[in-house]
């Protein structure tokens, strides 16, 4: 069976958070969007600690959910935090944000009780700031539970991240130590997609991860990762993600509804301990990602949003890093930093399928689907804002009568949604599922634009202020 996760997102005892993030309307949207697993986030923060504990029943594989909720279609929850490590190395700063997830509560609580004794500040926010170097915070986790997953989020963001421009490593092992074999996958982060991380060699034996880092209900599930397992559960993800990286072939078949090929190849790397290491795998693997296109995220270009300027990485390379406008330095973005690191070319392999355009690995790794949010799509055919009443209540129509936002956008056939929305969103859906849109590169901050219409004069689809109010999936 395939299940959806996104396993990176933020209660709102974290920053910059709606208050609308508590468990019960999360797993209500997440059936909306038709996500199966979810992080809870933010554990270590302990108000929120304690309402998990107390609203959270485990249900016997390392998963969780809501206490009395529907026994026949549960929304699981995976316990999960973000942590931003400020820290010294090799004489320069590093901000490195890392994602920390366990199979109980008691690794939780033991994990926490670690970083308080190292001077940790978690009530401070649900994401805490620590000192405490990304080498050391790995070797944490694990020695609380071996079966701890270390995931370094949105890497290639350029403040914060492990292959950051301005504070982040070369490699993994540079930022991870001897702790790096244990470093099973990276979250790709909006700005890149999985062909840009597969030119990186340093990650050939790692898994490319894709979550949402959503603050807002509407935004969970703008990127996920899809699962194949003969259950849910928490030992099937992450074998999945600390097992073999390829898909075994590199055609999706006829994705998401039948089998995927059974992946082949070696095991990634060391397990913790010689046990762990004798211990059968379940045949669990990743089948795909969904992605945001890497241009609508709002680190893609070099550029400086002040003087409306930005770059591609063949002009970076050609002009330098200094603005023009006021002559300041560049926000240094994604594309080009994966330039830098690069090892060899790679280009994803387009098949169409069902409708659908799917990006294939040409070394087999699993497969990948860009996508545009439902109320993105919604918002431009109706030439309103993303936060209206209209958009809400087509939105709602349409994932009610047709299952699910993944199902709109990868599923339903186009007479159903023009049936419960009308013709022209229902072109806007196929064009989507064909790639036959243009996306204004985003830089510095600032989010890029998707067209559906290119030639369509009118509102562009701007993000609102208040998180509660978006229906976009935006960050």
């Amino acid at each position: 069976m395939k299940f959806v996760a996104d396993l990176h997102l933020h209660s709102k005892y974290s920053r910059a958070v709606s208050q609308q993030m508590t468990l019960p309307n999360m797993a209500n949207w997440a059936k909306l969007k038709g996500i199966n697993v979810l992080a809870t986030g933010d554990f270590t923060h302990p108000f929120w600690f304690d309402a998990l504990k107390t609203n959270l029943e485990d249900v016997g594989n390392g998963l969780f959910k809501i206490k009395n909720s529907d026994p026949s279609n549960p929304i699981h929850f995976m316990l999960s935090a973000e942590i931003a490590s400020i820290y010294s190395q090799g004489g320069k700063g590093r901000r490195i944000h890392t994602l920390f997830m366990f199979p109980s509560l008691e690794s939780v609580d033991k994990f926490n009780k670690e970083l308080i004794k190292r001077r940790a500040n978690l009530r401070s926010d649900g994401r805490p700031i620590v000192g405490i170097p990304s080498r050391e915070l790995a070797k944490i986790a694990l020695d609380v539970d071996e079966k701890a997953l270390v995931i370094p989020a949105h890497a290639w963001t350029p403040w914060f991240s492990i292959f950051g421009s301005f504070s982040g490593f070369d490699s993994v092992e540079e930022c991870f130590g001897d702790m790096a074999p244990y470093i099973y996958g990276i979250e790709t982060g909006l700005s890149s997609d999985p062909v840009m991380n597969w030119q990186i060699k340093d990650l050939d034996s790692r898994s490319i991860l894709s979550f949402s880092d959503a603050h807002s209900l509407e935004k969970m599930g703008r990127e996920a990762t899809v699962f194949d397992a003969e259950k849910v559960s928490y030992d099937n993800i992450y074998n999945a993600i600390a097992g073999p990286v390829s898909s075994g072939s590199p055609s999706p078949q006829s994705v998401p509804e039948t089998e995927i090929p059974t992946p082949a190849g070696a095991p990634l790397a060391a397990t913790h301990n010689a046990n762990q290491a004798a211990t059968p795998r379940a045949n669990s693997k990743i089948a795909f990602t969904i992605e945001f296109y890497p241009e609508e995220g709002k680190y893609h270009f070099t550029g400086h949003r002040n003087c409306n300027f930005s770059q591609t990485p063949e002009e970076t390379a050609k002009n330098g890093d200094k603005c023009p406008v006021c002559s300041r330095p560049l926000t240094v973005g994604v594309m080009h930093r994966v330039e830098e690191l690069k090892s060899e070319e790679v280009e994803a392999i387009s098949e169409e399928i069902d409708g659908v355009k799917w990006q294939k690995s040409p070394k087999g790794r699993p497969p990948y689907v860009n996508l545009v949010p439902l109320g993105e799509i919604l918002a431009e055919a109706f030439g309103v804002g993303v936060g209206t009443q209209k958009v809400r209540d087509v939105y709602m129509a349409l994932v009610s009568n047709l299952g699910s936002e993944f199902g709109v956008l990868m599923r339903s056939s186009i007479q159903d949604i023009a049936k419960f929305s009308s013709g022209r969103v229902a072109e806007a859906v196929a064009k989507v599922r064909h790639g036959d849109i243009v996306v204004e590169p985003g830089y510095d901050g600032q989010f890029g634009v998707v067209k559906i219409w290119p030639e369509a004069k009118g509102e562009q689809n701007k993000e609102s202020e208040s998180p509660d109010s978006q229906l976009n999936l935006f960050a």
